[in-house]
């Protein structure tokens, strides 16, 4: 019996060596880098840092050292809900009664910073609150990995955005004292390495993050003047246009022209929209420049003709059901910030 036991065993072990071979073969036929090869990325990441007036080579190595590489990171970018998810489902994780209560009570707790806000920057003060509510509950939720891990996972082990990546995690070490309120490893954000309240990347905190109470620094964190005045900014960097629509639900005619892939531009003038038999249900300006946007909503197709300040948001994120949930969640802020 022993000996019999004795077999079983050794034949389990070489069974979980060849598994773990077959294993390891898989992952390199995806692509995934070796330690070697990892190393050898960041001794060039090092020096490049610092021959950009950053971190020397041995501090930047130090705190790559001190990273951690995380599969749950690799995970959730392979699967983002904008990418697996019809408008039908997407909506309903935003545009929620509590979101929107507490967007209205954001917006009532904060109006003369917003309006000021909105004024010195030619941006609705319901799109600042809506981009604050759909990324991070109003802060509530910031993230819960460290920046540090996510960039440097997703630069050294993720390749089909590694350049990506990389440049972001670069930046990061490059912003400074003056954009960045903590030290580097104790930023925590989301699995991409966005942060903040209103989740920038280290690029965008280096082109368009405003220090909007005048301290010397920026802190996303717990700054509400920077936070809304960097979002604002943003905004007002990429063509928000204050007072000019988002979207506008549209009427198919019975014949309307099928427009396969119309991309996110707004290039045709709503009066060709109407010729190709897409009518807005709201009055829009004939010349106004738009384009048709096709949702998979709970009781069947929707269209939509959406414009500049739509294109906007998607600058923020590029995923159109993330600009429409945005507006969504904007107009219901508005109306409800309206009410006594």
């Amino acid at each position: 019996m022993q000996e019999v036991l004795r077999a079983l065993r050794a034949h389990l072990v070489i069974v979980s060596i060849c598994l773990f071979g077959v294993g390891r073969g898989i992952a390199a036929a995806a692509g995934a880098p070796s330690d070697a090869e990892v190393a050898a990325e960041q001794r060039a990441f090092a020096a490049e840092v610092a021959g950009e007036g950053g971190p020397t080579e041995a501090e930047v190595l130090k705190t790559l050292a001190g990273a951690k590489t995380q599969q749950s990171i690799l995970d959730a970018i392979a699967r983002p809900a904008e990418a697996t998810k019809p408008w039908s489902a997407y909506a309903p994780i935003f545009l929620t009664d509590k979101r929107i209560d507490d967007g209205v009570a954001f917006y009532r707790a904060n109006r003369d910073l917003l309006d000021r806000t909105s004024a010195q920057y030619g941006v609705a003060p319901e799109i600042i609150v809506a981009i604050i509510g759909v990324e991070t509950g109003y802060g509530q939720n910031t993230g819960k990995y460290r920046v540090l891990d996510a960039l440097s996972t997703l630069a050294f082990h993720y390749p089909p955005r590694a350049k990506f990546f990389r440049g972001e995690l670069k930046q990061l070490f490059l912003l400074g004292d003056r954009h960045l309120a903590y030290p580097i490893d104790q930023l925590r954000g989301s699995y991409a390495g966005a942060m903040g309240w209103g989740q920038f990347m280290p690029t965008s905190i280096a082109k368009w993050a405003v220090d909007g109470d005048g301290d010397g620094r920026i802190d996303l964190w717990s700054s509400l003047p920077d936070i809304a005045t960097s979002v604002a900014n943003y905004f007002a960097e990429h063509g928000w246009q204050q007072g000019k629509p988002v979207a506008v639900r549209a009427q198919p005619a019975a014949d309307a022209r099928v427009l396969p892939d119309p991309g996110l531009d707004p290039v045709y003038p709503v009066q060709q929209m109407e010729a190709w038999g897409y009518a807005p249900i709201e009055r829009v300006e004939a010349d106004m420049p738009s384009t048709l946007l096709r949702l998979d909503g709970d009781l069947g197709p929707e269209y939509w003709l959406v414009f500049g300040n739509f294109r906007a948001i998607t600058r923020y994120n590029k995923s159109p059901l993330y600009a429409m949930a945005v507006f969504h969640l904007a107009q219901a802020i508005a109306r409800g910030a309206a009410t006594p």
